[in-house]
């Protein structure tokens, strides 16, 4: 069974391209230990909520896009080993690889699917 990583972040409108250079850099690292598919989605249609919403949850502000984005691994296993290896790997280092967002207003988990769909083929 898959596992997933998710992550929502709010990120500078202006900072886009750094966001994705930032992001094509790191993710590889991902791939590298194991990861089978990144996705980095730029918000396009991100409503305000009555009570709560995406932009609430990571404090974005007039100026700033939310970004949602999932690592997809095999299993749990791989994730919990890739993961402990990209976390000391030099390449995902604030000094090599800056972030162009707040990373203190970054939401992740960890997530085990419990239904999953998909088209046939």
């Amino acid at each position: 069974m898959p596992y997933i990583d998710g992550f929502v972040l709010a990120v500078p409108t202006a900072n886009k391209q750094k966001f994705i250079d930032h992001a094509t850099q790191g993710d590889s690292v991902f791939l590298e230990y194991g990861a089978t598919r990144i996705l980095e989605c730029w918000g396009d249609d991100v409503p305000d909520g009555k009570q709560t919403d995406f932009r609430r949850a990571v404090q974005a502000k007039e100026d700033e896009t939310v970004v949602f984005s999932w690592i997809e691994w095999p299993d749990q296993a791989t994730r919990d080993a890739g993961m402990a290896k990209a976390m000391h790997d030099p390449r995902l280092k604030p000094e090599v690889n800056p972030m162009p967002f707040d990373g203190m207003r970054l939401i992740y988990g960890g997530f085990a699917p419990v239904v999953e769909l998909g088209a046939k083929a």
